[in-house]
């Protein structure tokens, strides 16, 4: 895990708002190997921010899809033979093209093979892995806590997203804890798929993967917050989520940020 200049939970709402500037400078091009149902939302979070999204599967092109990015995601939404094959290219690739990538292991708590596989994929050094509470207990054997948090980190040389009623970052050094977002958010598939995507979009765009981590996540749960203020219900809320990702700006996310 690469780091550049300390920064602290102070520091994140400013650096959201860089990265933000960044992404909409840039435009990075991230694959996603995610499930099918959040293939299409994701790819639309992926496009208000200026990003790239691509999303083949294929044995034949996935290496070169990956080379040509700046950031890799890797989704377990989907834990099908493609899927599986698909990520063991890209990893590598992304590994021999020195690329940050992403680790989401969807719902490996309630799947042994499938926890197994995460497992493996840990070791290969994702820069960041976000996650929630029951999948880390899978992966770590402990509750999560501040100090569970930064030992896992730590150990695997790794970033985390710990999503929650308050978002959790670690990196075994620093911490933040993000109190951005609303109900809302999960009543909408794919939402948290799509928070990864934008987690590896700022990996792009950002060699530390604490701040990345940290800025996405502030960005997604801003938006969360400025959407549901702007809608009825879920399929309202799934709309507005995506319009106000597209028109957020920096002193939006410096005034809005709840990060201690």
């Amino acid at each position: 895990m690469r780091q550049s200049a300390a920064a602290t939970h102070d520091d994140v709402p400013q650096i959201a708002a860089a990265m933000l500037d960044r992404l909409r400078t840039r435009g990075p091009r991230v694959h996603c190997i995610t499930n099918a149902v959040a293939q299409n939302f994701t790819a639309n979070v992926l496009l208000s921010l200026c990003c790239v999204p691509s999303m083949t599967l294929s044995s034949e092109e996935i290496a070169a899809f990956v080379s040509r990015s700046g950031a890799l995601l890797v989704n377990l939404g989907t834990f099908d033979r493609e899927r599986r094959e698909a990520t063991e290219i890209a990893v590598r690739t992304a590994a021999q093209e020195k690329l940050p990538w992403v680790l989401d292991p969807v719902f490996v708590d309630r799947s042994a093979a499938r926890a197994e596989f995460a497992h493996a994929l840990v070791k290969r050094g994702p820069n960041s892995i976000r996650l929630n509470a029951a999948e880390f207990s899978t992966l770590s054997g402990n509750e999560p806590t501040r100090g569970t948090l930064a030992a896992y980190a730590r150990d695997n040389k790794t970033a985390l997203g710990l999503s929650g009623e308050a978002d959790l970052i670690s990196d075994g050094e620093r911490f933040a804890a993000i109190a951005n977002g609303h109900a809302l958010m999960a009543r909408v598939t794919a939402l948290g798929c799509a928070a990864s995507a934008l987690v590896a979009a700022c990996c792009a765009v950002e060699p530390d993967a604490w701040r990345a981590t940290a800025g996405a996540l502030v960005m997604i749960g801003v938006a969360g917050e400025l959407a549901a203020a702007k809608s009825h219900g879920p399929g309202s809320f799934a709309a507005a989520i995506i319009d106000a990702l597209y028109t957020l700006d920096g002193p939006t996310l410096i005034a809005r940020a709840k990060v201690t």
